[in-house]
């Protein structure tokens, strides 16, 4: 999490993801809710439909590359070159997960178990927890606090799901866990890494290699204290944000079928019933 192009990067990388995830686990829950099943990627058919997930099969080595670039770039800071190395490592671990979920859908599902793909991941995640916002004190330091609290809440849902599939609000937790995550990176970057965005009376975090990264320069401590309670409130926004869109999707894919993903996008239970009240032939009676 060294730059503003690394947030922008993970913002690209777990907003869509979450936003997918979300809309065809509800598209599949409202078909059938009793033989629900989380997955560890909902593939679409035709398969040029899973272009995300090829995207990010590529994407991903590219970003580990350009932070071990970045690695070489800041060589003289000690505190710069740990940031990018880290984070090119987690790339490098969710670009593992991508391989996991391919091989499992498109070779072979009995070489690699559901579970294990879903516990591999709530690793990742908790290693990514373990990595985030070091050497970051302060205001910098409560915005990746707040950050890492999205990151084992969706590691939680991982190792959930891994023993339990059929937990819909586990996989509704990962899914907005996700959603959350890539819209508080992305304010994360615009409100620390950039002079447009930054808080009042507070300078952006500096990547020069003369200056170590350790928190936002703010002028006042009143400046620092102002800062930490707009990205509480930032935060409060952004939760009550994303439980409205998820609320308003799942009302809005209950109402038109057309608007469903995947598996989802068949005739529900509901509907199977009635049309099978329709045609049950009616009984016979004899008269005496």
């Amino acid at each position: 999490m060294g730059s503003l192009a690394t947030h922008f990067f993970a913002f690209l990388f777990f907003f869509p993801i979450g936003i997918r995830r979300l809309l065809c686990s509800f598209s599949l829950y409202l078909k059938n809710p009793c033989v629900y099943r989380s997955k560890t990627w909902y593939m679409s058919e035709p398969r040029w439909k899973n272009i995300d997930l090829y995207f990010l099969l590529i994407a991903l080595p590219i970003a580990s590359f350009s932070e071990i670039f970045f690695f070489l770039t800041f060589s003289g800071q000690p505190t710069h070159r740990f940031a990018f190395i880290q984070q090119a490592a987690v790339n490098s671990l969710f670009w593992v997960v991508v391989v996991l979920v391919i091989i499992r859908e498109n070779i072979d599902p009995s070489l690699i178990h559901e579970g294990l793909v879903f516990v591999f991941a709530g690793i990742v995640f908790l290693i990514e927890y373990s990595m985030m916002g070091k050497g970051i004190s302060g205001l910098g330091g409560r915005v990746y606090e707040l950050l890492g609290s999205l990151t084992l809440l969706c590691a939680a849902a991982c190792f959930y799901l891994s023993f339990r599939p059929t937990a819909f609000l586990a996989e509704v937790a990962l899914s907005s866990g996700l959603i959350f995550k890539g819209t508080w990176i992305l304010q994360a970057a615009l409100s620390l890494y950039s002079d447009t965005f930054s808080l009042k009376g507070c300078r952006k975090i500096s990547l020069f290699p003369a200056q170590a990264i350790t928190d936002v320069q703010c002028d006042l401590e009143d400046d620092r204290l102002r800062g930490v309670a707009l990205m509480n409130l930032l935060f409060l926004l952004h939760f009550i944000g994303i439980v409205i869109m998820s609320f308003s999707l799942f009302g809005a894919l209950s109402w038109n079928r057309n608007l469903r993903c995947g598996e989802g996008s068949g005739p529900s239970l509901a509907d199977v019933d009635s049309e099978s009240m329709l045609i049950r032939p009616l009984p016979e009676f004899e008269l005496e």
